[in-house]
């Protein structure tokens, strides 16, 4: 694998009216991003696909997520795909997999790519070994909580899920899992509660939750699970997945209006590892993956991509308050710092285990 180093030769575009057609309408947005950053598209979607959504960072290739606009569930019986870019923006494959395309991530210690479908229900897992571009499907049981998984996020030497669409309010299943391959099936196991007890961030008060909206999933630059429970409009932290010091923290997510602080509605965050990258995201409705840059990011910020807003932001961890940094968006969903730095400064996650990873049965 190549290590990200330097700059890269992206596809340079004015972002000007956009005028572009998803699934049959014709829309119009102008993106734009406020000084110091600069805007610029990695790519438009291929020919015959749409939605793009989650994106994930192999070594210098990018993998992007189309769910196309078919059901959650997967109940249409079509497949989705993941496209396989270079960091210039080039088309390299396209993969396939059946069902509706919802999570994408690299697993640090392999190097291949795990591709969640089917958020809502039924969901199955690809594993995607570019290399050799050979797929392996696996699926899952019966859910503890009615629905399906919608992102992974690998720790050391584990795997976490994040248990979308529960079947029940209030949520008695769990929010998080843990997963281990065994043979073609991932077992899970429950790691964070629906209803769990967390510390809310804004007023330090121990609170109850019901997680009615799991989503995205990612790591914090200290190795903290960071969940999206999307409609709940609030992040949920968690430390020590797993073991007896595990905790969680509520952070409730605002963005100011001229009427006053109101809440709302988020997608993917990413943390910045380096003061050397670029962001990733990617817009459904507009049909694109962007590129933001800026001369150097701050170590540690976090973005988010506010699809309620709908903007692009960064966000205080502290006070849950995200401020437009992108605008004129329509639907920004997956997003990803790509640390251009070629040093390792963010959280280490890759499994230090002398056997195999715990994510795979032995």
């Amino acid at each position: 694998m190549k290590k990200l180093q330097g700059t890269f030769p992206f596809v340079a575009v004015l972002l000007g009216n956009t005028g572009v057609s998803l699934l049959g309408q014709t829309t119009s947005a102008t993106p734009q991003a406020v000084s110091p950053y600069q805007l610029s598209m990695f790519a438009k979607a291929p020919a015959g696909l749409s939605a793009p959504d989650s994106v994930a960072v192999r070594g210098d290739h990018v993998f992007v997520g189309y769910g196309d606009g078919h059901a959650p569930d997967g109940s249409d019986g079509l497949s989705s795909q993941v496209a396989e870019y270079e960091m210039n923006g080039n088309l390299i494959h396209i993969y396939t997999v059946l069902g509706h395309n919802d999570g994408i991530k690299v697993d640090p210690t392999t190097n291949l790519v795990w591709a969640l479908q089917n958020e809502d229900s039924n969901p199955n897992l690809v594993i995607i070994n570019p290399e050799t571009q050979v797929q392996t499907t696996y699926t899952f049981g019966p859910t503890p909580h009615g629905g399906g998984y919608d992102d992974i996020v690998f720790k050391g030497c584990e795997v976490y899920l994040s248990a979308s669409n529960p079947l029940n309010n209030p949520n008695h299943g769990p929010a998080i899992v843990s997963a281990q391959i065994s043979g073609s099936m991932v077992n899970v196991q429950p790691a964070l509660a629906g209803e769990p007890s967390a510390i809310d961030v804004l007023t330090d008060q121990t609170i109850q939750l019901n997680l009615q909206d799991p989503d995205s999933m990612t790591l914090d630059t200290l190795g903290n699970l960071v969940l999206d429970s999307q409609a709940d409009q609030e992040l949920i932290i968690v430390s020590n997945p797993g073991t007896s010091a595990q905790q969680a923290l509520r952070l409730p997510l605002t963005y100011q209006t001229s009427s006053g602080p109101k809440p709302v509605e988020t997608d993917d965050t990413a943390f910045v590892t380096s003061s050397q990258g670029f962001l990733l995201f990617a817009d459904k409705g507009l049909n694109m993956v962007f590129s933001l840059s800026r001369n150097a990011f701050m170590p540690g910020a976090a973005y988010t991509a506010a699809d309620g807003g709908p903007f692009v932001g960064t966000l205080d961890m502290t006070t849950g308050v995200v401020t437009p940094v992108v605008t004129g968006l329509m639907a920004p969903g997956g997003m990803v710092f790509v640390d251009t730095s070629g040093e390792n400064r963010g959280y280490q996650n890759r499994c230090r285990s002398s056997v195999s990873p715990a994510r795979y049965s032995r």
